[in-house]
Order: structure tokens, then C-alpha cells, then sequence
């Protein structure tokens, strides 16, 4: 059977980007170690489901090197390594589906009048952040009693989520890339992006992370929009990020979801017996947040000192990062399918396609469906038909 002359590099680098081992390599591929020294080069089938399995492109291929590959939008990514490895096709992808229905919106929104969102750019990076917050907050009709009267961050987040879109922003998450449950979304990677416009503003969230971990993205990338500064973002609550933005937009979303004025109020730090762990893990479940944002708060209210923020800092991230602390509910496909796309993106782009304005192909593509009985499904399960 004829191979095919790959070019090894290429090989190398498509690998690296899907973040595939040699080792599950050698197990699609029995050659795979024989490719990489020149001693074997694949078929024209092999090397087919090669750049299928790795979704790159099959010319580049027969590139002496690999393409340079850069991010659509501004890298504002914090690593405690400092190492940033290059975009894997998971993440690019999923910049580009959002890209995609952003444009589609636009222009949706434009033919049915909607008017540009005043608040889109209507902060600096000179305005206090604490005064930025409290105009978010009002825009937002975000109450803290009300958050803490909710059951679970679950319902925190969806009530977030919910009050961004009321007021015209696009807010979408997902743990995969469009509805394709082998193509997972790393945390480690990226938490969040933000991609700004006047009239379709819109915030990518990675849904593979805790529900207190995208209360806290969400207010952050919330905090890109104010600022009119798309972005893709990793923000921790713990850390102090070297960009001026991110310092910025952590200050934002940290006040946004926990005001000075309202932790003063509840916290009990100086009744005798209460533990800082307690008291921690109390006042994240009272403004439903990540331990990792009520400790910063504490410690910018000069409620704890720095060592003891630093002693508990590790702890809770080692419990965040653990099992317990990640584990999901999941849900009802047809209330994820809102979720991965937002709901009001499908229920408009539902809308557009029954009354005739909108091709099924490209609703099907920009939904990530795949059946026009899930089509349907959807739209009655979103409201948009009975």
C-alpha cells in the first residue's frame, strides 16, 4: 500500500495542539513512533483520520514547518508558570463558533431595530472599580439578598447568566467544543473569553469548571465588556495578574459579587470562636462565590492579614481543584443546548429560521444540532413555539 512523505514537525505539532500523547497516538496508529523518526510514513487513509482525529487542516501536512497559529483575540491569560503552550484546535474552534454566531447576531439585531447598549465601553480602566461595580450592579439589577436566598450556586450562576442576557448580553458555556463530547475543554487553558460589540456583546464561559469558579469569570469578563476589550481571560480570584486589565476586571468582579459594604455587614470574624475557615466557607455559601474570592475580599477589607490569607489560600485551592469540589449535576440536554448557546441567541436564532429569514443549515451549524426533530425539540422547549 503507497504512503504518504508527512512532514514530521507537522506531525509533531498537530499532535501537541489536540494535546494527544504518543501513547494514545500509538494506539490508533501502530506506526506512530516509526512516523516521528522517518522510519515509516503513514497511508493516505491514516493520514486522513490523522488530521481528522487532530482537526487539522490535511495540506498542512506538506509544510516543511507548521503554520504560525495565533489567537483571534488579545491573550490576557495569567500562568503560574508564566508558559503559555500554543492555542489547542479545541479552544480556536471554540473562538471561532462564537465568533460566528456573534456576526449572526449582529446582524439579527440590527434588522430588528435593537438599539447599541449604553454600557458597552462606558468604563475605563482610570474609573474606580469599586464605583464600576456598583453601576454593573444596577445595570445588572443584580441584589446580593436575593443571590443568597438562592439554594445553590447552580442556581446562582443561571440567575447571573440570566440577568447578563436580560440586559443584552450574549453568555454562553459549555465543557465541549460545539456538542461533541470527545472534544473537551481544559480549564487549565482558559476559564473565559469576551468578545466585545456594541449591539452583541458576548462572553464565552468554560462550563468544565465549578459553578463558584464562572461566578466569578462571568463577573470578570462582565467587567471586559464595561471596558469595551475583548479578551480571553484565566482568571483566579487568589492572584494578582501582571496585565493592568486583568487586575482591573478581578477588582470589578470581586466587588460585583461581593460588596465592601455587604461583607462588613454579615461577617462574624469578630465573634470569639469563630474559625477563618468556618467563616469562609460561610460567607461563600452566603454570597454563593468561591472560597478563593471571599478570602481575597477579606484581606482587601483588612478583615485577615496576608498570612493568613496565605495560609488558607492553598487549602481551598486544593479542595476546588479536587473531585468533591468539581463534581456536577449536569442537566436536561434540551436546558444545556440553551446553555451552550445562550438562550437568547437560539431562541432568536429559532425564531429567525421558522418565520423563513434564517437557512436550517446554518441554524443547525451555528445551534450544533444535527436532527430536525432536536431542532424542534429545542424551540419548544425554549419557548419559541408551542
Amino acid at each position: 500500500m503507497s504512503t504518504v512523505p508527512a512532514s514530521i514537525p507537522v506531525l509533531q505539532w498537530a499532535a501537541s495542539r489536540a494535546w494527544l500523547s504518543d501513547t494514545e497516538l500509538k494506539k490508533r496508529f501502530r506506526k506512530w513512533p516509526l512516523w516521528l523518526k522517518g522510519e515509516a510514513s503513514p497511508t493516505l487513509k491514516q493520514l486522513e483520520d490523522f488530521a481528522k482525529l487532530t482537526h487539522t487542516p490535511f495540506g498542512y501536512f506538506f509544510l516543511p514547518e507548521p503554520p504560525e497559529v495565533t489567537l483571534p483575540v488579545p491573550d490576557f491569560r495569567t500562568h503560574r508558570d508564566n508558559h503559555l503552550r500554543e492555542p489547542s484546535t479545541a479552544l480556536l474552534d471554540t473562538i471561532y463558533l462564537c465568533q460566528q454566531r456573534q456576526e449572526w447576531f449582529r446582524e439579527y439585531a440590527l434588522m430588528q431595530g435593537l438599539q447599541p447598549l449604553r454600557f458597552v465601553g462606558s468604563a475605563t480602566l482610570s474609573d474606580n472599580p469599586d464605583a464600576v461595580a456598583a453601576r454593573m450592579r444596577q445595570e445588572l439589577s443584580l441584589s446580593v439578598d436575593e443571590r443568597q436566598a438562592l439554594p445553590t450556586w447552580t442556581e446562582a450562576l443561571r440567575q447571573l447568566i440570566a440577568k447578563a442576557e436580560e440586559a443584552g448580553v450574549l453568555v454562553m458555556a459549555s465543557s465541549i467544543v460545539e456538542s461533541n463530547n470527545h472534544r473537551k475543554l481544559d480549564t487549565q487553558e482558559f476559564r473565559g473569553f469576551a468578545l466585545t460589540d456594541n449591539v452583541a456583546p458576548l462572553i464565552f464561559l468554560n462550563a468544565a469548571d465549578s459553578k463558584a469558579a464562572q461566578m466569578f469569570t462571568l463577573a470578570h469578563e462582565l467587567a471586559h465588556i464595561w471596558l469595551a476589550e475583548s479578551g480571553l481571560s484565566n482568571p483566579e480570584a487568589g492572584l494578582l495578574p501582571e496585565q493592568q486589565i486583568e487586575r482591573w476586571c478581578n477588582r470589578v468582579a470581586a466587588e460585583l459579587l461581593v460588596p465592601h459594604e455587604k461583607l462588613h455587614d454579615v461577617h462574624n470574624l469578630h465573634n470569639p470562636g469563630i474559625t477563618v475557615d468556618k467563616e469562609i466557607q460561610r460567607l461563600a455559601r452566603f454570597f454563593k462565590v468561591s472560597t478563593l474570592v471571599v478570602l481575597r475580599r477579606l484581606f482587601e477589607a483588612e478583615l485577615i492579614d496576608r498570612a493568613t490569607m496565605n495560609q488558607c489560600y492553598q487549602k481551598e485551592l486544593d479542595h476546588i481543584l479536587s473531585p468533591e469540589g468539581r463534581k456536577s449535576t449536569g442537566g436536561d440536554f434540551y436546558r444545556t443546548l440553551g446553555a451552550r448557546t445562550g438562550k437568547r441567541f437560539a431562541r432568536a436564532i429559532l425564531s429567525s429560521t421558522l418565520e423563513g429569514h434564517t437557512l436550517f443549515r446554518d441554524a443547525f451549524r451555528l445551534l450544533g444540532v444535527q436532527k430536525s426533530a432536536t431542532f424542534y425539540k429545542a424551540a419548544h422547549e425554549l419557548g419559541v413555539m408551542p
